[in-house]
């Protein structure tokens, strides 16, 4: 399972999103591995145009989804620690969203070069996608 960034959801709707995203995004919801988390719904769903939140909404439910636990928290302070301790500083949610997949042993595809920093300080290790977008599985490297 991948858990998906708001940096990707958000790109692959932008109209002139980048088509890799876009690309890469649909092979992993038509292999059922995308996943999302509670902080990455507050980033989308907060975001969205009153007309378009039924819609989006309804897209969304067809997609598993995993509240943060109280074990998830604790391990994204430790990482903050751990980044802080390194002089790096980021978003609290992108501590929140690495801790949640590392926990489940699950990758995070994101846009963002946050989450290649915390993969190193023992967040979640980066989705990668296959060639020309495709799903790459885990076992695949």
């Amino acid at each position: 399972m991948v858990l998906v960034d708001s940096s990707v959801w958000i790109e692959a709707a932008r109209r002139k999103g980048d088509l890799g995203a876009k690309v890469a995004l649909r092979a992993l919801l038509d292999e059922y591995e995308a996943a999302w988390c509670s902080p990455v719904k507050l980033e989308v769903m907060g975001g969205v145009r009153r007309e378009e939140r039924r819609a989006l909404g309804t897209f969304f439910a067809c997609i598993p989804y995993v509240e943060v636990q109280e074990s998830e928290w604790e391990a994204a302070k430790a990482l903050a620690w751990r980044a802080r301790d390194a002089g790096i500083t980021l978003p609290w949610n992108d501590f929140v969203i690495s801790a949640t997949a590392a926990a489940r042993g699950w990758r995070v595809f994101a846009r963002d070069a946050h989450f290649a920093a915390l993969a190193g300080l023992g967040g979640a290790q980066l989705y990668e996608p296959g060639y020309g977008g495709s799903y790459r599985a885990e076992a695949e490297g």
